[in-house]
């Protein structure tokens, strides 16, 4: 280790992203503190990362911050809410400063602000050469030399300033208060937890990630009929409509929790679910950080988001058109997600469960690897 970092006592840690991406960032986080024991860790991130605030057990402090440049927090950003940061930032005087991108972000900006705040030690990836705003460059080669799962990602680039630790699970800690409300809520809602049941959040801020909703229903009702399993639908309140539509495609609805869960409470349910199916979305990440089994329905927008250290099956239909980066599908015919049949995730999920029971080992350790083409098409991670 540098002994410029090894030195560092007040650590900021950068992730301006949301939920999804700052828990796949905890793993690097994790390798600082257990390099720097001693160290303060604050994460400064958006509004949405900073709802993980009470879950994330190796930070410190959180610094709210809803960038210009991010595609999801520039609507709220103000240059007043800049300069008051750079002077926040300044004031906390930091040691070190490790921001962390996806790699078709750039992580200038931030470390501009960074360098305006006076913090000495900056590290990133990055594409250009940053001159003085960085003085640890680690040059950014993907996606042109390879692509790593985002977590890799983070390990790697800290790994360079020589902080590293032997455990990169996802980090999340779930209240007590929590675990203690959700099985009365499960109970409210008739679910009993002595017989089979599972989790399915059929929701996702990204459009291009959603598999149809009306497909998830006719899952539900394949699961219900066929193998006698509870259903509970999970969601944001902005998500009703989704669950709706969902929960329309089933004789018998399932119980719905849109709406009624705080972001502990709903760690509180994965921690304890036997399965999560989902799209590839928070959620997805918040099981894998649990080692709840993820039946992960991901469209191929891009192949560096798969659930980590958690057992898995991980289900889309190849297109030319993959790897596209977007949000919202350019061709609109969302055939990546769309062409797998419910009859498929349905199997799927009976498979991943009876393997998760065979095993005895809910939390059992899946590096991840491309993903490999199985049973058409059906990807496994």
């Amino acid at each position: 280790m540098s002994s410029r970092w090894k030195t560092a006592r007040r650590v900021l840690c950068v992730r301006l992203d949301t939920l999804g991406d700052v828990l796949m960032s905890t793993p690097a986080v994790a390798a600082i503190k257990h390099s720097l024991p001693d160290c303060s860790l604050t994460l400064l991130t958006s509004t949405a990362g900073g709802a993980l605030a009470d879950l994330l057990p190796d930070l410190d402090r959180f610094i709210a911050y809803d960038a210009p440049w991010m595609k999801r927090t520039a609507e709220r950003a103000t240059a007043e809410a800049d300069e008051k940061l750079i002077c926040q930032l300044a004031e906390e005087q930091f040691d070190a400063a490790v921001v962390f991108t996806a790699f078709s972000q750039s992580p200038l900006p931030a470390a501009l602000l960074c360098y305006l705040a006076g913090i000495p030690l900056r590290a990133a990836h990055c594409r250009e050469n940053p001159y003085q705003l960085l003085t640890d460059w680690v040059r950014e080669r993907e996606p042109e030399e390879q692509i790593r799962h985002e977590v890799r990602r983070q390990l790697d680039l800290v790994a360079s300033l020589g902080y590293e630790t032997a455990d990169e699970r996802l980090r999340l800690s779930v209240p007590s208060g929590a675990s203690e409300r959700v099985p009365s809520i499960l109970r409210e809602c008739g679910v009993d937890t002595r017989r089979p049941w599972l989790v399915i959040h059929p929701g996702g801020s990204a459009p291009s990630r959603r598999y149809p909703p009306e497909l998830y229903g006719q899952i539900a009702r394949m699961l219900q009929e066929t193998y006698g399993m509870q259903i509970v639908f999970t969601g944001i309140e902005a998500e009703r409509e989704i669950v709706d539509v969902a929960r329309g495609h089933t004789p018998n609805p399932p119980p719905s929790l849109v709406g009624r869960l705080d972001l502990a409470e709903l760690a509180a349910l994965l921690a304890i679910a036997p399965l999560l199916l989902t799209n590839n979305t928070g959620p997805a990440h918040m099981a894998a950080a649990l080692g709840t089994p993820v039946v992960d329905l991901y469209a191929l927008t891009n192949p560096q988001h798969t659930p980590w250290h958690t057992p898995c099956r991980v289900l889309s239909h190849d297109v030319p058109c993959k790897n596209c980066f977007r949000s919202v599908c350019p061709f609109e015919h969302h055939r990546c997600l769309r062409e797998v049949p419910p009859s498929a995730v349905v199997a799927a999920v009976t498979e991943l469960l009876a393997d998760v029971n065979l095993r005895g080992a809910r939390a059992s350790v899946h590096p991840w690897r491309e993903p490999e083409l199985v049973r058409g098409n059906m990807y496994s991670a």
